[in-house]
Formats: C-alpha cells, sequence, structure tokens
C-alpha cells in the first residue's frame, strides 16, 4: 500500500533544522509507506536546491516498483545516483541493503535530515551519504556494487554524456541499474532511454505509468570487449551516431 499525505503547512518543527539554512527556508513534509514501511519527507524549499528539493513521481514510482516486486536488499551493496530527498535511497536501507546515497554537497543536508528522521540509529551504519559530480569524481567509488538506483536523475541533456561515464563506471563489475525516468521530449530524454543507452547497457522495461509517461528500466551493462572501449576522458563519445552502424538493443516490457 502506498499512500501521500502533504503537510497542511509549510514547517520548520517537525524535522531537524540545520541553522546553516537560509533564514528564507522553509520546509514541507509529505507522508509515504511503502514495503510496511512510514516515510516522513521533509522537502527544503528556499535553500537553492533546484529539482533536488523534490520528491518526484519517478521516485515514487521506483519505491512503488521495490513494494510490488517484493524486493530484498539485504546483503547488497548499492549505491543510488542523484538522491535528492533520499527516498528511494532510505527506502533500500530499510529493505536491509548497505547503501551509498549520493548528490551535489549542497543537496547532502537535506539528505541527512531525512535519513535522521526516518532510519533508525540501529541501520545507520549501512548508509552512507557522499557527494557525487558525475563524471568527475566517480572513479573515487569502487565498482563492487550490487545495484545502481536513479529516479528523474535523466532531465538535462548537458548531463547525458556523463551519466553514461558514471552508470559504466558502477556496472564493470556486473551490477544491475533500476532508473526510474519521466520522458520528457522537451529534454531528448526518449531519445536518450532508447538509442543512447542500450548502446551500452541491456535495457529491459519492467514497468511503467502510462498516464505520467514514467518507465522503469532494469540494465545491465553489455560485454563488447576492449575494441568498444571508449576513452574515459572523451565524454562526447559516449552518445555516439546511431548512423555508425551500432544499432541499439530493442526495448521490451518484462517482469
Amino acid at each position: 500500500m502506498t499512500t501521500q499525505t502533504p503537510s497542511s503547512e509549510p514547517s520548520r518543527n517537525d524535522a531537524p533544522y540545520d541553522e546553516s539554512y537560509s533564514p528564507s527556508c522553509y520546509i514541507i513534509h509529505n507522508n509515504f509507506e511503502f514495503c510496511g514501511y512510514n516515510l516522513k519527507i521533509a522537502q527544503i524549499l528556499g535553500a537553492n536546491l533546484g529539482v533536488s528539493a523534490y520528491v518526484w513521481d519517478a521516485g515514487l514510482a521506483l519505491c512503488h516498483y521495490f513494494e510490488k516486486k517484493n524486493i530484498n536488499f539485504s546483503g547488497k551493496k548499492v549505491i543510488e545516483l542523484g538522491s535528492g530527498t533520499g527516498i528511494v535511497g532510505i527506502l533500500a536501507t530499510l529493505l536491509g541493503g548497505d547503501v551509498t546515497m549520493t548528490d551535489k554537497q549542497k543537496v547532502l543536508k537535506q539528505i541527512e535530515t531525512n535519513v535522521q528522521v526516518n532510519v533508525p540509529s540501529a541501520c545507520r551504519h549501512r548508509l552512507q551519504i557522499r557527494p557525487l559530480t558525475w563524471g568527475e569524481d566517480h572513479t573515487n567509488f569502487p565498482t563492487d556494487y550490487d545495484f545502481v538506483l536513479g529516479s528523474d536523475i535523466v532531465y538535462s541533456s548537458v548531463t547525458y554524456p556523463a551519466l553514461i561515464e558514471t552508470f559504466r563506471h558502477f556496472t564493470k563489475q556486473g551490477a544491475t541499474i533500476y532508473l526510474s525516468s519521466e520522458l520528457r521530449k522537451r529534454n531528448g530524454s526518449l531519445s536518450f532511454h532508447e538509442e543512447s543507452l542500450p548502446q551500452y547497457f541491456d535495457c529491459q522495461v519492467v514497468d511503467r505509468l502510462e498516464d505520467k509517461d514514467i518507465t522503469l528500466y532494469k540494465m545491465t551493462k553489455i560485454d563488447k570487449g576492449s575494441e568498444y572501449d571508449l576513452p574515459t576522458n572523451d565524454r562526447n563519445l559516449l552518445l555516439t551516431d546511431l548512423h555508425t552502424g551500432v544499432h541499439p538493443t530493442s526495448l521490451s516490457l518484462t517482469n
């Protein structure tokens, strides 16, 4: 069962308040229930967090998928890209995972706020919160993760080459990616998912929310051998022209 109950008014009293926030900041809370866990998620507005300040439908769709499929991350190493409010990574932690939640440095306090409220202290040894800039410092992280999670992180075409480079790093040892995306025409996200990603990953559509244009993908790397490897310092090569003869893997709906 999934519930969402927005707070009636902005508040600073329902979650830890950090004095380093600007006086103009305010906190809005939403309550959610996934997998039997009641989550109280704070969105810190006015802190220059941009899109990271919000709980997006694609993130809720990924949480709902975990619930629907009875996903258990016990004993698994998980990394989340673009954690934002942290709702997906928090749920993965509660489902037993050893989770690393990542985002830009300025977003980490919001994640920490929600972790403090929702993750019992006895579980926090299985959770890390670290800054990560795609395509720049991803190599500071190990490659032995079992799962890579991302929700609504495909929103700006400027970031697509760096995102692919980062995905490729984290799947070197066979990690599975769960990517939940709202497909928007204006940012080229449809071609990114259907043409660019399949050049490097076996992409399966595992769920769709037709009314919200949200698609969930399960992806694993395609082992093409060294002759297909691209220089990691040349991100412009990551989004290759389909006319070169590299054809994307077909996408099919599967469980």
